[in-house]
């Protein structure tokens, strides 16, 4: 059985997250459904996707655990955005946290470094 996953992240200006999230992730959206929707594939079937709702902005919080942790966050900096915080579990499980224009929450997790 196959599964699709379409994480929402409620947005007020399309244009600024599309562009804020175009350089978290290092391509333009995968298809724009509509106007006020824009949609990035991250693996086969798993998704992540902007809409403009304005009075729910801000609070999404969604984690993408990734094997290539430090290159990812590495040309993402690259790119210009900076991880508002990183955190390193008691377990080595590292994180890096980034905010988007309204407050949302988008992060990468990765394995403990070798």
């Amino acid at each position: 059985m196959t599964i699709d996953l379409f994480a929402g992240i409620p947005v007020r200006d399309y244009a600024a997250a599309t562009a804020w999230y175009e350089r978290l992730l290092g391509a333009p959206p995968s298809f724009e459904p509509n106007d006020v929707e824009a949609v990035w594939e991250l693996a086969e079937h798993r998704y992540v996707f902007v809409e403009v709702r304005p009075e729910h902005a801000g609070h999404a919080s969604h984690t993408v655990f990734v094997e290539d942790f430090d290159d990812r966050v590495a040309a993402i900096s690259g790119r210009g955005l900076q991880a508002a915080q990183r955190e390193v579990y008691d377990n080595g499980v590292r994180k890096a946290i980034f905010h988007d224009p309204d407050g949302n929450e988008f992060a990468f997790g990765g394995a403990p470094a070798a």
